[in-house]
């Protein structure tokens, strides 16, 4: 074997034992991350804080106070401008008042009387979740005068026939509740009580009338069509 022929094999052994040692060197790959791991948990407690909104009391004695709530995608607290005119429209001393929220969702309708000194606030929401936040937020708040229930909107008006000075309704706007829900309220509230309903189209005096009611105010916002409701007979006095 040539000189020349030994060096450029010399030169090769050296340059495989360098690669070697380079490689023992080198740290160990980093694992694909599983399912479960710390990364997705990261990645779900985005999800969850992406999940909570927000309302705000407009007025009453936890005027401005701020409420952590849950979103979802049937969920539409009612606006603040919306809340602010129906209640300039009522009035912003509820004491004396009972209030029944059928269709309680957040919370926001009810939580507004309460600040505003009703006497009695029951809440209904079917929702487990939406009732335990609603309960949540009562305690949060001292409102001793709130009662919050899971269960069926409809089954709680009719649980007290003329009792209701107030009653709040805002059912799904996709479901068919409207007009079951209007003719049990015309039954629960008081001979001088209200009736406040929300809903995806304005409601014209005749479907109102062939269930006994008239409208009193009425505001569009957006979407919303704000209706407050009174009885024929005590609007014809």
């Amino acid at each position: 074997m040539g000189r020349s022929a030994i060096k450029s094999e010399g030169a090769l052994r050296a340059l495989v034992q360098k690669a070697a040692a380079a490689a023992e060197a080198a740290p160990d790959a980093v694992p694909a991350r599983k399912r479960g791991t710390t990364g997705n948990t990261s990645n779900a407690a985005r999800v969850a804080a992406s999940a909570a909104g927000e309302i705000r009391i407009i007025g009453g004695q936890w005027r401005r106070t701020k409420l952590a709530v849950l979103t979802r995608p049937d969920l539409r607290p009612t606006p603040d401008r919306v809340r602010e005119t129906l209640f300039n429209w009522l009035g912003q001393d509820l004491a004396g008042w009972r209030c029944l929220d059928a269709f309680a969702g957040t919370g926001a309708l009810g939580l507004e009387a309460a600040s505003r000194n009703a006497t009695q606030v029951r809440m209904v929401e079917s929702d487990v979740q939406l009732a335990a936040q609603i309960k949540q937020l009562a305690q949060k708040l001292g409102a001793t005068q709130v009662e919050v229930s899971r269960g069926d909107a409809l089954a709680a008006l009719q649980a007290y026939p003329a009792h209701w000075d107030l009653i709040f309704l805002d059912p799904p706007f996709s479901g068919q509740l409207f007009v079951p829900a209007l003719k049990a309220a015309h039954a629960a509230v008081t001979a001088q009580g209200f009736i406040y309903l929300e809903a995806p189209e304005a409601w014209s005096e005749e479907a109102l009338a062939e269930l006994g009611l008239v409208r009193h105010r009425y505001l569009k916002a957006g979407a919303v069509h704000a209706h407050l409701l009174k009885k024929a007979e005590a609007a014809e006095r």
